[in-house]
């Protein structure tokens, strides 16, 4: 049986961002800079020969589809809609953008997938601005001798996912569970997958890159500064330049793996389950990733509402090796061999996606576009030390209160995770972290914001107490506008340390020192960018 569609899954498979697409104000009322930018690509598309044909403005019928549109959301949070959408075919059409919005003096986004929390690559507080969308740029190469791939930046995780499946039945890439994720923004951030425990995560596997900076210079890992190669691979891409394409190194799996996904109630003893699975999870076997998905639910023997726990399971070997691992360390939970399910890592993949009735081939499916769309909310936590039963029973509280679709989902670290330091990428949450939280709500009308936020960061509140401090600890893959924004314009390294040590801890000022060094006009920006240092803004 295949793992629940969790609620960030079924959120995430939703792409997690808006679908108001109506012309802004901003648009109108800027037509000579709105034009003069028009003009400007158009010359510099026709200097590199390339189509003016994928330039797009709110006026045209392609406009609207270009536009991710599930996360409603951030049509309140991040109002403002881009005035042109520009889809490069080739690098001197990227090039040619960012010349034009620095001699206009206008902001760039870069949309290099499909998913974006809070909207950051293709919405804004302020206009006016243009986006770059990579959806051009998704070519995939697998070289199996070498065992690496060269994956562009629009591509998603699940097209290099049915590369490589298509190329070996032995080599694997450890990123995230849903395919419709973008690799720009994914490998930029840091990456978590079902095997980080052995693999760590999806930015440590990256041993080369191409990037654009401010100048227009197109630059791969020999000629970049060594601290900037540092700085994308998990520090955010979009704060340092447009990411064309990563390098990446691919890891080696047995043929067949093992899954599983095991539920129990609070009338089967969850609580108890969940306690114990926080003192083994981040200790077990490295080849053994037991991810925890906690929701309410309705009780199949009382109809009564209750807590499941969902116990999803991915093991580098086989069912005969898995059960005694699991015997040894957790028994507590029962494992049988009915719940062992081999397959091979890339049926896994649909396994954890919830698409297992489906061939390989759904993987390169791209996440749609201008359709309807729902409300959410995501927050994200890290856990040095295990949470007392009194207060998992205080968060069964709060989930049983919730209304809509709410839910906690919890992933082990340890193993691989813990083998690096915290300065060798910008990731810092390395050893001496237990497990993530992820807290996710949803819900389908506008009038109900007011309370399902009021939840989701009340709960976050409660949480203060059992998580890391000082600073307390955010993924930045899980962009959170709660712990601050940048400002209009350019934001001082004093107003970005608030959310900033929060993604990245101590690492905050090398990133900090590198986008003085490398963009200290700050033309790559959003409203969670990594600033320069005040008086180099210009």
């Amino acid at each position: 049986m295949s793992p629940p569609l969790t609620l960030a899954l079924t959120l995430t498979f939703l792409s997690l961002i808006s679908t108001n697409l109506f012309l802004s104000e901003a648009a109108s009322s800027n037509n000579q800079t709105y034009n003069n930018f028009l003009e400007c690509l158009t010359d510099q598309f026709q200097r590199s020969n390339s189509s003016t044909n994928t330039i797009f403005t709110p006026q045209n019928a392609t406009y609207a589809s270009l536009l991710p549109s599930q996360n409603l959301r951030q049509t309140s949070a991040l109002p403002e809609k881009p005035d042109l959408i520009v889809t490069p075919l080739r690098v001197s059409d990227i090039q040619g953008a960012i010349r034009c919005s620095r001699i206009l003096g206008l902001q760039i986004k870069v949309k290099s997938g499909g998913h974006d929390y809070e909207g950051l690559s293709y919405a804004s507080a302020s206009a006016p601005f243009v986006i770059v969308d990579m959806i051009n740029f998704q070519s995939v190469t697998i070289d199996e001798k070498a065992k690496t791939a060269r994956v562009q930046a629009g591509a998603t995780i699940g097209q290099l996912y049915y590369a490589i499946s298509r190329t070996s039945r032995t080599l694997a890439f450890p990123a995230g569970v849903c395919p419709t994720v973008g690799v720009g923004g994914h490998l930029s951030g840091g990456g978590y997958s079902m095997m980080s425990r052995k693999h760590s995560l999806a930015a440590d596997h990256i041993v080369d890159a191409l990037l654009i900076n401010a100048d227009g210079e197109v630059l791969d890992q020999r000629a970049m500064d060594k601290d900037l190669f540092w700085a994308i691979r998990g520090g955010g891409g979009t704060s340092f330049g447009i990411i064309l394409e990563f390098t990446v190194t691919l890891v080696t799996v047995p043929e067949t793996i093992t899954v599983f996904n095991v539920t129990r109630t609070l009338e089967e003893n969850a609580t108890d389950l969940v306690d114990k699975w926080q003192h083994v999870a981040d200790k077990i076997d490295e080849n053994l990733l037991i991810r925890l998905f906690v929701n309410p639910t309705n009780s199949p023997t009382t109809g009564n509402r209750t807590i499941a726990a969902s116990f999803t399971s991915l093991y580098l070997g086989r069912a005969s090796d898995l059960l005694p691992a699991m015997g040894g360390k957790f028994p507590e939970l029962g494992l049988t061999e009915q719940d062992c399910v081999e397959m091979s890592w890339a049926e896994s993949l649909l396994f954890f996606a919830n698409i297992d009735n489906q061939t390989l081939d759904v993987l390169t499916d791209r996440p749609a576009q201008g359709g309807p769309g729902s409300y959410f909310k995501g927050k994200s936590d890290f856990v040095s030390a295990p949470i007392p039963v009194s207060g998992l029973r205080e968060m069964w509280r709060f989930l049983l209160e919730g209304r809509g679709g709410v839910e906690l989902e919890m992933s082990p670290f340890g193993g691989a995770l813990s083998a690096y330091s915290d300065e060798e990428t910008p990731f810092p949450h390395r050893k001496g972290n237990a497990f993530m939280i992820h807290y996710g709500v949803g819900w389908a009308f506008a009038n109900e914001a007011e309370g399902r936020l009021g939840w989701i960061r009340g709960l976050y509140a409660y949480m203060a107490r059992h998580v890391t401090r000082n600073p307390r600890g955010a993924y930045v893959n899980y962009r959170d506008l709660d712990l601050g924004r940048n400002g209009e314009g350019n934001t001082s390294f004093g107003e970005a340390r608030v959310w900033g040590e929060r993604y990245f801890k101590n690492n905050f000022r090398k990133l900090v020192s590198v986008k003085t060094r490398v963009d200290p006009s700050n033309f790559f920006r959003n409203e969670q960018s990594i600033p320069p240092l005040a008086e180099n803004v210009v």
